[in-house]
């Protein structure tokens, strides 16, 4: 098991889940943070530190995010590892809970 970061993260990009992860597992792309697969200790410290509520352990994901396993894996192996808490954009309070994100990922 692992822990995946999905749609709700899109335009949000809360930072409070990389500074307690004890290994560095989360990727910063341009509006959207990644798990590594790879990385993950499924320690779940993540989980109730994301105020958007976008990541859960890749076996009680949502209906509809399966795709989100994939999507952490890819993008983790091209975007960098952050570790410190940044200012998510100014706008992350209106895209909190918008559905279909996934349009407006960047890579």
């Amino acid at each position: 098991m692992t822990y995946v970061v999905t749609e709700n993260c899109i335009k949000c990009k809360y930072t409070d889940c990389v500074v307690v992860c004890p290994v560095d597992c989360f990727h910063e792309g341009p509006n959207f943070l990644v798990i590594d697969p790879e990385e993950c200790i499924d320690c779940a410290l993540c989980v109730p530190e994301c105020p958007v509520e976008a990541i859960y352990a890749d076996d009680e994901l949502p209906d509809g995010m399966e795709q989100y396993i994939t999507l952490n894996s890819e993008l983790s192996e091209i975007w960098p590892v952050i570790s410190e808490k940044i200012e998510p954009p100014t706008d992350a309070e209106k895209w909190d809970g918008v559905k279909n994100k996934l349009k407006y990922l960047e890579r």
